[in-house]
Order: C-alpha cells, then sequence, then structure tokens
C-alpha cells in the first residue's frame, strides 16, 4: 500500500517562484499514517464515481456520500482545490488544507483516486499554457496524490494519465487529460459572452505530444472509456470555456475516436459548478458521444444554462452532486448518474454498451434519440 506523503516542494522550485520568500511558509502536513487504496491492474471494477470543484475552505459532506457509494475509484476532474496561486505556497496550502480535512482522510483511506486538473487547483481562473507556476504546480499536484517518483507522467511535460483496469471483457480505461498546460490563449468576447470561439484552427488545447500519446491510448483495447476533460467537450455553445472555444480541436477530438475505432467511449467533464447528463452524435464516430458532467462537490450554481444537448427528460442538478457509473457487466450495460448530499441519485440514465460502438446503436440506430 502507498502512504498519503506530505506536501514538499524542492529548494529548485521554490526558487523559480517570483515570491518565493512567501512560498516558504509550511503548508499543514497531509497526515503521512493515512493509508492510501490502489487500483489492481487486472482486478474487475463494477463502479466509478466523478466529482469536481472542491474548496477546501467549505463544509464537503458529500465525500462522505461518496465513500458511502463505495466506488470501486474515484475521479477527480479538476478545482480539485482553489488555489488561485500567485505562489507556491499558496499551492501548498491549499492541498494542505484539503489533506488536513477528517472528511477528506477517510475519502483517501476508502477509495483510490485517479485525478486531473483545471484553472483553480492549476492556478488561476481560465488560465492556460502561460501560467508561470505551472511545473511547481503539477509536482505539487503529483505528491498530494502519491504519484510515485519514478512515474512517466512526472518525466514528461503535461500532467496528462491514463489507467486500465480489469480482465479482457471488463476492462475500463480511464483517460485523463491536461486541459491546461499546453493550452493557447482564450478570445474575449463582447457583453453576452466572456469568450469567442477561436475561428482559425491553430490554437491548441492539449497540444501536438498529448495528441499523439491520446491515440495511442484510444487504440488500446478496453470495453470502457471513461475521456476526462475538465471542460465540457459536447456541450459547446455557452460563453464560459469548452472546448466550442476551439472549434477546430473539438472536431479534431471526433475525428481521432472515428480514426482509432474506439468503442465505449463516454465524456466525463466537471467546471459547470452544475451537472447534467449530455449526448451528442457526429456521423464519423457512428455512436452517441454521452457527456456526464458532474459539479460542484461544494460550489454549486443554481442559475442554469441552456443547453441543447441536453438528454431530453433529464434535466440540471443545481446542487452539489458527483456523478457515479454503474457496470453491469452480465448485461453489458453502464448506468450513469449525479447524486446529491445524502447519496440518492437525482439524475440518471443506462445505456447498452452495443449501443457505445460504431453503427451498434439501440434498434441500429446509433443516435441519441435511441437511448
Amino acid at each position: 500500500m502507498m502512504r498519503l506523503p506530505s506536501i514538499a516542494i524542492t529548494a529548485l522550485l521554490l526558487g523559480c517562484d517570483p515570491q518565493a520568500s512567501e512560498s516558504t511558509t509550511p503548508a499543514p502536513a497531509l497526515h503521512a499514517e493515512v493509508d492510501r487504496p490502489r487500483l489492481e491492474p487486472s482486478a474487475p471494477i463494477e463502479s466509478v464515481a466523478f466529482g469536481s470543484c472542491l474548496d477546501q475552505t467549505r463544509p464537503h459532506p458529500i465525500l462522505g456520500d461518496i465513500v458511502g457509494a463505495r466506488p470501486g475509484a474515484l475521479v477527480l476532474l479538476g478545482d480539485n482545490v482553489y488555489a488561485n496561486a500567485g505562489s507556491v505556497g499558496d499551492l501548498q496550502r491549499a492541498y494542505g488544507a484539503l489533506g488536513d480535512s477528517p472528511a477528506y482522510q477517510r475519502l483517501a483511506a476508502a477509495v483510490p483516486i485517479v485525478a486531473t486538473w483545471d484553472d483553480h487547483d492549476y492556478g488561476r481562473d481560465d488560465v492556460g499554457a502561460e501560467y508561470e507556476l505551472k511545473e511547481a504546480s503539477k509536482t505539487v499536484m503529483l505528491d498530494f496524490f502519491g504519484e510515485p517518483s519514478d512515474s512517466p507522467r512526472r518525466a514528461r511535460a503535461g500532467n496528462y494519465d491514463a489507467v486500465t483496469v480489469g480482465p479482457p471483457g471488463q476492462r475500463v480505461q480511464i483517460v485523463l487529460l491536461d486541459t491546461r498546460w499546453f493550452r493557447d490563449p482564450l478570445q474575449a468576447g463582447g457583453v453576452n459572452r466572456r469568450y469567442v470561439p477561436h475561428e482559425s484552427s491553430g490554437p491548441t488545447i492539449l497540444g501536438e505530444a498529448q495528441w499523439a500519446w491520446l491515440e495511442e491510448q484510444l487504440s488500446q483495447p478496453a470495453d470502457v472509456r471513461f475521456l476526462v476533460s475538465s471542460i465540457q467537450l459536447v456541450v459547446s455553445e455557452h460563453g464560459f470555456e469548452s472546448w466550442g472555444l476551439f472549434p477546430a480541436e473539438r472536431a479534431r477530438m471526433f475525428e481521432l475516436i472515428a480514426k482509432t475505432r474506439a468503442g465505449g467511449v463516454i465524456i466525463i467533464s466537471g467546471d459547470r459548478h452544475r451537472g447534467e447528463l449530455s449526448c451528442g452524435f457526429d456521423a464519423a464516430v457512428g455512436y452517441p458521444l454521452l457527456e456526464l458532467t458532474a459539479s460542484s462537490l461544494n460550489r454549486p450554481n443554481h442559475n442554469l444554462e441552456d443547453n441543447r444537448f441536453r438528454l431530453e427528460g433529464v434535466p440540471p442538478v443545481g446542487d452539489e452532486n458527483f456523478g457515479l457509473a454503474t457496470l453491469d457487466w452480465s448485461e453489458r450495460t453502464v448506468r450513469l448518474a449525479l447524486h446529491g448530499i445524502g447519496g440518492d441519485a437525482r439524475i440518471e440514465t443506462a445505456v447498452s454498451l452495443d449501443a457505445l460502438q460504431a453503427g451498434r446503436g439501440k434498434d441500429g440506430v446509433p443516435s441519441c434519440a435511441a437511448l
């Protein structure tokens, strides 16, 4: 069993911080005596939980509900703390405060956790490749979540990763995208939109190295693939951060899924401080692309947005929520749900895994309407 490490930053990283004198303030320790459960690559998994937007300064009782759901793993989708960091010390203190939380300690001792980041745990609101502390931020995050010192994730630029668990026929792949490290600047909008889409195809979200890596991952065998993007991918028309601000990148994602013939893709996103189930259909992919947005764990937003991709008859959730995907391997189905405080399901839908293969939608009609 790995143990939860205390947060440590090397003198080199502290030296690159423009506010190094502040960043030397010790962060709260992460209770190194607590054991961290691990995913076993060969063991089948029956459920995966998802969550995002966790403010370490606010109460977070919903973490106890995640423990009560007994998922085989928890995927944190980003904004796992709110650092809004101008120094390494800000990052250390944010993660240290979460690590000091008894609710988080119980969660980390009970459920294997894998994570990617979004803007507020990466650094600052809506920031991308230009963030000056991204190297330090990556080290703080990976130390917090117990990433081994020899992990390839530590050695490469960016903070993306993939985990595959389960035997053939029950193989679950979790692909953790990094939508921050390589992302080009956003294009400011006008009065009614914070941002507007880029018109050219040059600006990137993932960067070429991550795109090449993703093609390799989608070419691997898997029965279900949770494609984790901190920002929404299918949902693309609101004026805030989404793949819709980079339409060429969004199209490239659908083209890559089609090119690799990757079946079983389910998109998981966070960021929006509201939860919803959406579905898009791309003819080249040939099957419905479901997107479960699980947000927020303790910073909900009740001002619900219009979304033409939202599944008909499945309302959005403006309260605290976490996502849960339950896999029935005998029936070959996956149930996608959002659960609130207390653990009850707020919304849910179920889909056959056969419907998530090119040209094999329900009744032979591979579209969202067939779900």
